[in-house]
């Protein structure tokens, strides 16, 4: 079977990244055209292009998404990149806020079997640095009920899950606030009027964050 290109990989990662945050199933053509980085026309041909070899269903003015083998594909394509993601940073000792690019070249190139011998020396990671989930080789990928700091619930104690935001000058905020993966907090206030949320960090003390921001760090109740 012959390999999908790097583009059609970009494509349709991206198309499942834009879904995993849309309130409807369609994906408007100019959202995927800015998160690609090219002018709506060069969008729509290749979406066409997409839809042509059944990874996608698209409808004109409406928008496209992701069919079965197109989301079996975008699975495949965040197994790879999540994984050298995690391999970069706990092998090869990269700052989380390097990888994100690192990984962007390398998916496109990196075997099945030296995907699997990475997962292996690994230990069958779950989560990469960012703690976004790793999908498995059967292209499932575990769910369960996370919230964003500037949607869950006040004074409840919660432990960050995942960064959604791979820019390294965020990452590098996140990381000099003390909110990275792993780490229990409680958002204890939240003020519509000033955009804020006020966020409890243990010993580390009281943080105020954006809505912007909040919204990118995502939390589940600690149990």
């Amino acid at each position: 079977m012959e390999m999908p290109s790097s583009t059609v990989e970009d494509y349709i990662k991206q198309i499942y990244l834009l879904e995993e945050k849309a309130a409807q199933p369609e994906i408007p053509m100019g959202q995927v055209a800015a998160a690609l980085g090219v002018v709506p026309g060069t969008a729509t041909t290749m979406v066409k292009a997409l839809a042509d070899a059944g990874l996608v269903d698209y409808a004109p003015r409406v928008g496209v998404q992701l069919s079965g083998p197109g989301r079996k594909l975008a699975l495949h394509v965040l197994r790879r990149h999540r994984l050298i993601e995690q391999f970069l940073v706990e092998v090869l000792g990269f700052d989380w806020s390097e990888v994100h690019e690192e990984a962007e070249q390398l998916e496109h190139v990196v075997s099945d079997r030296l995907l699997e011998s990475l997962d292996q020396l690994l230990g069958h990671p779950t989560e990469d640095p960012h703690g976004d989930p790793i999908p498995s080789a059967e292209g499932t990928l575990a769910t369960g009920s996370v919230h964003s700091l500037a949607d869950c619930a006040l004074d409840v104690e919660l432990r960050v899950e995942r960064i959604r935001d791979q820019d390294a000058g965020f990452l590098n905020y996140i990381a000099s606030a003390g909110l990275n993966p792993g780490v229990k907090v409680k958002v204890t206030a939240r003020n519509e009027s000033a955009e804020s949320v006020q966020v409890e960090l243990g010993a580390a003390g009281q943080l105020s964050l954006g809505f912007g921001a909040a919204a990118k760090v995502m939390v589940r109740e600690n149990s």
